[in-house]
C-alpha cells in the first residue's frame, strides 16, 4: 500500500482587525510541516472576500473560489477565537457557505480566548457534527493572559508544543482513514 501526501488547510477563523490567529496559524504550521506525509496550508478566510449567505448565487465566484478549495483537502485545523462566547461570525458565514465539501473529512481545532476559547471549540464541534467532519478529541486551547503578551504577540508556553502533536496525530490518521471512504463512493 502506497503512502499518499494529505493536504491539509489551516483555517484562520478571525477576520478582525488586528486580530492574532495569523500569528497562532503559523506557529501551528511550522509544528506541522515536520510531518513527511501530509503538506499544511494556512487558509484565510480574510482572503476570500466571502459574501453573507444569502446574499449571493452559490455561483458568485467568491463562493466557488471558496468551495474549490475546501474541496481540494483532505483535512482541516480550525484557528478559532472565541468571541462572545463562540466561534466569530465570519467562521460560521464560510462553513454555511460550503456543504458537501467539508463531508467526510477530519478536522483538529485550536482555540484561544479568555479561557482559552472553550465555549467557542465547543460550538464549532455541533456545527462541523451537522457538516459531517470528524473533529478529533485533543484540542489546544491558548489563554489571552497566559500564552500572548499584550494579549497581541502570541508566546505560547511550551507545553502546548506537545498538545499540538498528539492532535497531529490524531487529525492526520482520522483524515487518511476518511480519505479512504470518500475514494470509495
Amino acid at each position: 500500500m502506497t503512502e499518499t501526501t494529505l493536504n491539509i488547510g489551516i483555517i484562520l477563523g478571525s477576520t478582525r482587525e488586528g486580530r492574532v490567529s495569523p500569528q497562532v496559524g503559523n506557529w501551528i504550521k511550522e509544528i506541522a510541516d515536520n510531518r513527511k506525509n501530509a503538506k499544511f496550508e494556512i487558509v484565510d478566510i480574510d482572503d476570500y472576500d466571502l459574501p453573507f449567505l444569502g446574499k449571493a448565487e452559490p455561483s458568485d465566484p467568491r463562493i466557488v473560489k471558496w468551495n474549490e478549495i475546501l474541496a481540494s483537502l483532505d483535512g482541516f485545523i480550525f484557528i478559532v477565537a472565541e468571541y462572545n462566547h463562540s466561534i466569530t461570525g465570519a467562521l460560521k458565514n464560510a462553513l454555511d457557505l460550503a456543504r458537501e465539501v467539508w463531508n467526510n473529512k477530519a478536522a483538529g481545532i485550536v482555540s484561544y480566548g479568555s479561557v482559552g476559547g472553550a465555549r467557542a471549540a465547543e460550538h464549532l464541534r455541533g456545527i462541523l457534527g451537522e457538516l459531517a467532519v470528524a473533529d478529533v478529541r485533543t484540542h489546544p486551547a491558548f489563554s489571552l493572559f497566559t500564552d500572548f503578551e499584550n494579549m497581541t504577540k502570541f508566546k505560547p508556553a511550551d507545553h502546548h508544543k506537545e498538545v499540538v502533536d498528539d492532535m497531529l496525530d490524531q487529525l492526520l490518521k482520522w483524515t487518511a482513514a476518511l480519505k479512504t471512504i470518500r475514494n470509495n463512493y
